[in-house]
């Protein structure tokens, strides 16, 4: 896998050999931060079910401020931080190995620009994420959160504070794109 565009753009980066984790493809990454493309620079981002890290990775060769890595497989948290180190990164990276509920509410106190969550499909991890994002107001005024998810899985049009406001569909990839009501 390679990083798209930035500072690191061409940048070879390991991917997680498993089942238990689907790296997000290059079409659709390029989606994404074509969509975000103005909120990324300078922006607190925060990568949700990280994987690879290649998100927060890229949001950081984009021009991201810093970026949080947030995985509970102890090979993920092992092949991020070899990742960081590659793009030279380390600096505006924090990792941390817990559930994702341990995770957000460790930063229950901080503001975040982008949030992507990506967790397994299927589950309700991603609602669950966004309602406590939302009950600890996590996310930074004209801020966006988004859900992957599967084409078979029904997302509410609101959680929380949060209405989807857009909905972008790659294959069998569906980026959700949330941000607070009224904005």
């Amino acid at each position: 896998m390679r990083i798209v565009a930035g500072k690191r753009k061409g940048l070879t980066i390991k991917t997680i050999e498993s089942d238990s984790t689907r790296p997000t493809r290059d079409v659709v990454r390029e989606a994404l931060f074509s969509i975000l493309m103005n909120k990324v620079p300078d922006a607190v981002f925060l990568d949700l079910f990280a994987g690879s890290g290649a998100i927060g990775i890229e949001a950081i060769s984009r021009g991201a401020e810093v970026a949080y890595f947030s995985d509970l497989n102890p090979q993920c948290i092992k092949v991020i931080n070899e990742n960081i180190a590659k793009a030279r990164f380390e600096e505006q990276s924090k990792v941390f190995k817990a559930d994702y509920k341990l995770v957000l509410n460790k930063l229950k106190e901080n503001k975040f620009d982008i949030i992507y969550i990506d967790p397994p499909y299927n589950k309700g991890f991603g609602e669950d994420a966004i309602r406590i994002i939302s009950e600890n107001d996590m996310l930074a005024e004209d801020g966006v959160i988004v859900l992957e998810t599967d084409t078979n899985e029904e997302v509410p049009e609101e959680i929380g504070k949060y209405i989807k406001y857009n909905e972008k569909k790659y294959g069998r990839n569906i980026l959700n794109l949330f941000k607070t009501k009224g904005e």
